[in-house]
């Protein structure tokens, strides 16, 4: 069975490189939610006492015809989906308390102000050029995060969405929507006390 995403350790200079941290959502997508086809597959068990050579002679039908057992849809979905789901959702949020919180290690902080106080000398004739007026300043870096996580949010709301669509095609749940399901889950954590 693949394995969950594991959870990055959470440090503001994490939410700031914007590598690391586009690095994590997609490989924890790619791994689960891209794939959530062949991770469903997976789950199909043919051949209960080993490889019969006469399965290959016929052609079956397509694989999302083949029943999963309910069983094992239902430990896919708490120990590897909604686990990986619950830490890209960790990340998001930790990463948006940073960027609403005040920053004062901010490396451009003093280049911005500089930038500002420039600006505010500048003679400007509108006449001679009618965008000498303009003065876009540098956004700090907790704006470009906020940016960057709302963008990441309506990713990871698609993606959520296509893949709940496939679990509920295949393993047949109940929920109608992935947060409804993810939050299903996240309460029976809290009731079994491991979250």
């Amino acid at each position: 069975m693949t394995e969950p995403s594991a959870h990055p350790h959470l440090a503001p200079q994490f939410c700031f490189s914007t590598v690391a941290l586009r690095d994590f959502l997609r490989t924890s997508r790619g791994a689960i939610d891209d794939s959530i086809a062949q991770n469903l597959n997976a789950l199909v068990t043919p051949a209960r006492s080993g490889f019969d050579p006469a399965s290959t002679s016929v052609r079956t039908p397509r694989a999302s015809s083949q029943p999963i057992d309910p069983r094992a849809c239902r430990t896919f979905q708490d120990k590897v989906l909604f686990p990986s789901w619950q830490a890209r959702s960790d990340v998001l949020t930790y990463c948006a308390y940073v960027a609403t919180s005040p920053d004062p290690d901010d490396p451009e902080m003093a280049l911005r102000a500089a930038e500002t106080e420039k600006n505010r000398e500048r003679v400007v004739d509108e006449r001679l050029d009618p965008y000498s007026g303009r003065y876009f300043p540098r956004e700090p870096r907790t704006e470009q995060l906020a940016d960057l996580l709302r963008q990441e949010r309506s990713v990871e709301k698609i993606v959520r969405s296509r893949t709940w669509g496939l679990v509920r095609e295949r393993c047949g749940d109940g929920f109608q929507e992935a947060e409804d399901a993810l939050n299903h889950w996240r309460r029976g954590r809290e009731r079994h006390g491991s979250g």
